[in-house]
């Protein structure tokens, strides 16, 4: 049982991009702590799947389901401005509300083999020999993607004065995350959450950056890089769970927080147990390229 266990009964929540990776963690927390949680992706069972990968966000949502919650499957492009729109119209007829946004959306590493983009170039490859388009697409389907969700969100938390905005990130203050597109990425995204939060904190709305570690996700189990991960995705989805269910989580406003700090101060564990501590950037290889 869990610090966060049933604490979240009655909370309506959203998790984008939870087919795979931390956002599915995110959600399947969301569900232990007994939230109804609207899953969202575009790797369907009934259409096409990014990357060809098998997960699919219907299977999210069951997992929710097992783990105590009540899991909506909704198909959505995220990088859409009329998906992100429809999606929260839904959410928003079906529930009347949405207290916790979570924005797990990355798509900077399609095609990713854990070696090579489909463009030939690796992680950390000079930025002088490697296609400018790449930069395009890590801030269409990350600060883009981020920016249209919380647009869409915000006129419904500001009217309620209150809600809470998390945006999945990296924190960078250790250092460069060893690949100039994806640092300029993580970099927009943080200073997304923090400008976003001076707008939405005198309507009492909170929005605050979630870094995680080295996360053993799907694609990175399956580029055989697990033995390199610090944690699960379960370990950020108790973050933000425990996050979620706290009355005074708006003095986090702004700030980028790191999982295993939000672990001691909540008391929350990741699945086998421990309390992974914060993750080192290596400046030789750079932060985790596959959080999703």
């Amino acid at each position: 049982m869990t610090a966060t266990q049933h604490s979240l009964a009655g909370r309506i929540c959203l998790v984008a991009g939870a087919s795979r990776g931390v956002g599915r963690g995110i959600a399947k927390a969301l569900g232990e702590a007994g939230a109804a949680v609207i899953v969202t992706g575009r790797s369907s069972e009934a259409g096409p799947r990014t990357d060809q990968r098998m997960e699919t966000f219907e299977d999210a949502a069951r997992e929710v389901e097992a783990a105590g919650g009540k899991g909506y499957p909704y198909r959505c492009d995220h990088t859409s401005e009329r998906d992100v729109d429809g999606l929260v119209a839904w959410a928003l007829r079906r529930f009347g509300r949405l207290d916790c946004v979570v924005d797990a959306v990355w798509g900077g590493n399609e095609g990713y083999d854990g070696e090579r983009y489909p463009d030939g170039s690796g992680f950390g490859t000079p930025f002088w020999r490697r296609p400018a388009a790449r930069l395009g697409e890590s801030f269409e389907s990350g600060v883009y993607a981020q920016l249209l969700l919380a647009r869409a969100v915000a006129p419904a938390m500001v009217q309620m004065r209150s809600g809470l905005i998390v945006t999945l990130s990296f924190d960078m203050v250790g250092g460069y995350l060893g690949d100039v597109f994806y640092d300029l990425a993580k970099a927009a995204m943080n200073r997304l959450s923090f400008a976003m939060a001076q707008e939405l904190k005198p309507f009492g709305v909170t929005a605050l950056g979630l870094s995680p570690g080295h996360v053993l996700t799907e694609r990175v189990r399956d580029a055989g890089l697990g033995q390199q991960t610090t944690e699960t995705p379960l370990y950020a989805g108790r973050a933000v769970a425990a996050l979620a269910g706290d009355p005074d989580v708006s003095r986090h406003t702004g700030q980028i927080l790191h999982v295993a700090d939000l672990a001691r101060a909540y008391g929350f564990t990741d699945r086998d147990g421990s309390q992974p501590a914060r993750y080192v950037i290596n400046q030789q290889g750079g932060g985790d390229v596959a959080q999703g």
